[in-house]
């Protein structure tokens, strides 16, 4: 009986395989538009560093555009983002994760920016930052920064995208580090007070460099005309041929030493600002109104 029921199971879970096989990656005969839910492997997208036979993305189609919730992953298979779609837009709730899996950001995403709360993670799961942004993607509100241990590292308000009242800063132990004073996003330093730490402060973790200093591409990556000609060492803002920004920083024989490299997903969505210090990833920056 348990070996009948055993085959029973076998055949409806292989039957089950087979009907979803037949309905995945539908393109109407009549139209030639895709339709339905599509797994999108990379032996289509053709992505570097993917295997053939990894999976790229997945989600439903109508009518050829994107609708509802796209999946995209890492070449190891782990997730990468989780992307609302209304009409091939990215529009609705947002998820973007580390490489290893762990949720990095996530909040509402519409016509390329972050609109309301948002929050971005540490790779230990404590939050880095709670924003606030209005629905044309300019900060406001109360804003908070943590610390990888779950500390305030500093609160205040903005108003149409600028530092606005006083702003708390706090040392990692707890201790006031800062009363700051801002006018219009302008720091007013009369009226600005600094503190030295009340107990000692826990010791600084060693930087580990996460990634390689990002290398330029100058087949792909140019400066603007108003820029002199990229060489690979100095200063540089590069931008990819669509008017996109590259990266922005001092290099060094072609890499990126001291700068931001702005990283986006297949459909052109800015979805990390990488910050590099000394060759050496140290994290990422928060993506402005201006940065899209």
């Amino acid at each position: 009986m348990k070996q009948f029921l055993l085959l029973l199971f076998t055949c409806q879970v292989a039957l089950a395989q087979s009907v979803n096989s037949d309905t995945l990656n539908q393109v109407d005969p009549n139209t030639g538009l895709k339709q339905g839910y599509w797994i999108v492997y990379n032996s289509v997208k053709k992505l570097p560093t993917y295997p053939a036979e990894a999976k790229v993305e997945e989600g439903k189609f109508a009518d050829s555009k994107k609708m509802g919730i796209w999946k995209m992953y890492f070449p190891n298979g782990n997730m990468k983002s989780e992307i609302t779609y209304t009409d091939n837009r990215p529009k609705g709730y947002a998820k973007m994760y580390y490489e290893n899996g762990k949720l990095q950001e996530e909040g509402n995403w519409e016509n390329n920016r972050w609109v309301g709360d948002y929050k971005s993670y540490y790779e230990n799961g404590q939050t880095f930052y709670n924003f606030k942004y209005t629905n044309t993607g300019k900060r406001e509100g109360k804003q908070e920064y943590f610390y990888e241990n779950g500390q305030v590292m500093m609160t205040g308000e903005m108003h149409d995208g600028k530092e606005a009242g006083v702003w708390e800063e706090r040392y990692e132990n707890g201790d006031l580090r800062a009363k700051k004073a801002f006018n219009d996003g302008a720091l007013d330093a009369e009226n600005t007070e600094v503190y030295a730490p009340k107990q000692p402060l826990p010791p600084k973790k060693e930087e580990v460099s996460k990634e390689p200093p990002k290398v330029a591409d100058a087949n792909k990556e140019k400066t603007n005309a108003a820029q002199k000609p990229f060489d690979g060492n100095g200063y540089a803002k590069l931008f990819f041929s669509g008017g996109r920004i590259s990266k922005d920083g001092d290099f060094k024989n072609y890499r990126l030493i001291d700068g931001k490299d702005y990283v986006y997903n297949s459909d052109g969505i800015l979805e990390k600002i990488a910050v590099y210090k000394a060759g050496k990833y140290v994290g990422d920056a928060p993506i402005e109104d201006k940065d899209k």
